[in-house]
């Protein structure tokens, strides 16, 4: 009603502006031309006194015609205000009906006329208190602060707040997430408790503009996996550590992409939330390394259901020791070779009933240079696979046979073997050849339930040891020669945001002609994602 009101207040108001502009003091001719416009006069070129009488009756009589009609559409708007309050009555009066009619016995319901009408306007009113919410939490949505960034494009904050309990039975390389069980201390005891929240992790993902057709972004993960600081109780403030950082650049069917990143020629992990500092069954069959690198992909689609697809880069050569300085960067045994090191991988993936079985093989070549004429090639092989087995089962497992791969958690973090000081020129240096890998069964139970089983191994190969090992002078005193992991666990996800797992691991290590160790160790993790 409004907007009639509006269509039609303005022309008469345009005319009654009109009408004053000529009667303004304004000389003849001006009054001639705007008459001309404002009203197709006959052939007189000049206006007496009674024609602008007339005008001015004219113009009074529309005022009243326009001021009956506000009054009309006032009775209106009044009639209409009435209307919906007294629908508004007969809806709540229907709702307080329905209530009570509900509340009866069947028997003594009101006639399916009735109950038909009051079902239907239950109905509507449900759906308005659904769109009522959703147009609630779009504004919630908006109203949320939003992470900012120097530039103007999107920038999005994601991690989880992860708290791991856990009670180890059996001494461990690691109390919070253990890889190598270890021989008992003489001040060690039977079983540890503890809690941890150091494997909790922060990301923040930017993405940027598209340059030549590419979409650009970039990724930057971190935790608190770092180490500890020197102070009481310093095992519970972990020290924030780099995980992952790229930068990329995606076409439709290539991809390049640069930073530090995981080993793409092993892609695969088991499931476990109780080992996110470090991938779970590492050193024993998995290979892992967060490492600078430049690689390039590209997708080639077979079927509308298949597709191949190519990876290939260089990446800094690691040997696996630890940094000799923690205020300098020195170069790795890797690194001393002077060249990259490089990895290529080839996989197939096709959609069976809905689900991606992927199988891909990989290669890794580097070069490590341990002083004087001392060089090692350092290489491994890869596969991989990952099989649906119906909708609720799931088969992944991933193998490898290398050598001097410490560096890529093979051969149980062990690279190469030598016979005494590296300064003299006559110790000699061997590459330690190792093989391993992993297998797991998943069990979708529904949607927000899973129930997991893995078992993996590392085994570095016994005859390099003996002829290397064991040797005092040796960096291996005490050679690992084999690395057994297995788990069972369950991961129940409540809500996109909420994580519970249970989880029992047991690891079984093996020295050279000596005894195994072995541990149990049971994780209780809570986690938050956001």
């Amino acid at each position: 009603m409004r907007r009639i009101f509006c269509g039609k207040i303005i022309p008469l108001m345009f005319f009654a502006a009109s009408c004053c502009f000529l009667l303004a003091p304004r000389s003849r001719a001006q009054i001639d031309g705007a008459e001309s416009r404002a009203i197709p006069a006959p052939a007189p070129q000049q206006l007496d006194l009674a024609t602008v009488n007339s005008l001015l009756v004219q113009l009074q009589s529309q005022v009243q015609q326009l001021s009956a009609q506000v009054q009309t559409l006032k009775a209106q708007q009044e009639s209409a205000n009435a209307e919906a309050a007294a629908l508004r009555r007969e809806l709540e009066t229907t709702k307080s009906q329905l209530v009570a009619t509900t509340a009866q016995p069947a028997a003594m319901q009101s006639a399916p006329s009735t109950t038909s009408a009051a079902s239907s306007i239950e109905q509507r009113v449900n759906k308005l208190e659904e769109n009522q919410q959703l147009a609630d939490s779009k504004i919630a949505e908006q109203s949320q602060t939003k992470v900012e960034s120097a530039s103007k494009y999107r920038v999005r904050l994601s991690g989880i707040v992860l708290f791991n309990s856990y009670i180890n039975r059996g001494s461990v390389d690691n109390q919070d997430f253990p890889q190598i069980a270890t021989p008992q201390g003489p001040l060690e005891s039977d079983g540890t408790f503890g809690a941890s929240l150091r494997q909790s992790q922060i990301g923040l993902q930017a993405f940027g503009p598209t340059i030549t057709g590419a979409r650009t972004s970039a990724d930057v993960q971190f935790d608190f996996a770092g180490g500890f600081p020197d102070q009481p109780n310093g095992v519970s403030f972990g020290i924030m550590r780099l995980r992952t950082a790229t930068v990329r650049f995606d076409w439709a069917n290539t991809s390049l992409i640069g930073g530090q990143d995981t080993l793409f020629i092993a892609p695969l992990a088991p499931t476990s939330i109780a080992s996110l500092a470090i991938p779970a069954f590492s050193y024993s069959g998995n290979l892992w390394s967060w490492t600078p690198q430049i690689r390039a992909e590209h997708r080639f689609s077979v079927t509308d259901n298949s597709s191949f697809m190519v990876q290939g880069g260089i990446l800094d050569s690691w040997s696996g020791e630890p940094p000799f300085s923690q205020s300098y960067r020195y170069p790795t045994w890797g690194e001393q070779s002077g060249q990259p090191a490089y990895a290529a991988r080839v996989s197939y993936t096709e959609s069976i009933h809905g689900q991606n079985m992927t199988v891909g093989a990989g290669g890794y070549y580097g070069r490590q240079h341990w002083g004087y004429t001392r060089n090692i090639d350092s290489w491994a092989g890869t596969i991989d696979l990952r099989m649906p087995l119906g909708n609720a089962f799931e088969f992944t497992s991933q193998f490898y046979r290398g050598r001097a791969v410490g560096g890529l958690g093979g051969g149980i973090g062990q690279s190469v073997l030598w016979t005494g000081a590296l300064y003299d020129p006559a110790t000699e240096v061997s590459p330690l050849n190792s093989i391993g890998g992993w297998a797991q069964l998943k069990f979708k139970a529904t949607s927000k339930l899973q129930f997991n089983g893995a078992f993996g191994m590392d085994n570095p190969y016994a005859s390099d040891l003996r002829e290397y090992g064991g040797d005092p002078a040796s960096n291996y005193p005490s050679p690992l020669s084999k690395n057994q992991s297995a788990l069972v666990n369950f991961l129940y996800q409540p809500r996109s945001d909420i994580v519970f797992s249970v989880e029992y691991r047991r690891l079984k290590t093996f020295i050279l002609d000596s005894n195994a160790s072995t541990a149990n160790v049971v994780n209780f993790s809570l986690g938050y994602i956001f």
